[in-house]
């Protein structure tokens, strides 16, 4: 008779723990499906480039196409210091180079 009773709550036990399980996947369904439906639906992805970006852009374009120096003034000056008639203006580079430095760093 105890080998019954056992039995018996062996066999609820295996119940309970059936419908527990049954119970815990349709609450982790449901979780899911009301994450997937809360999740906002993708649109198709896009791009706009702002009036900024695009002025940036065309600019960039222009860098690339330039040789970056004037080789004319180059050539002038390497023609002027190897002759020696190149002259310093000290007071010019100083400017020069407080206003760089002001642009630089504010």
């Amino acid at each position: 008779m105890v080998g019954q009773v056992n039995k018996g709550n062996q066999q609820a036990n295996v119940l309970t723990n059936t419908k527990q399980q049954k119970v815990d996947i349709q609450r982790d369904n449901a979780n899911t499906q009301a994450a997937q439906s809360s999740a906002p639906k993708a649109a198709s992805d896009s791009v706009s480039l702002t009036p900024q970006a695009k002025q940036l852009k065309t600019l960039q374009d222009k860098a690339q196409q330039s040789p970056g120096f004037d080789t004319d003034k180059v050539a002038e000056l390497k023609k002027a210091i190897t002759e020696g008639k190149y002259q310093i203006d000290s007071e010019k580079l100083a400017k020069n180079l407080a206003e760089f430095e002001f642009n630089v760093y504010g």
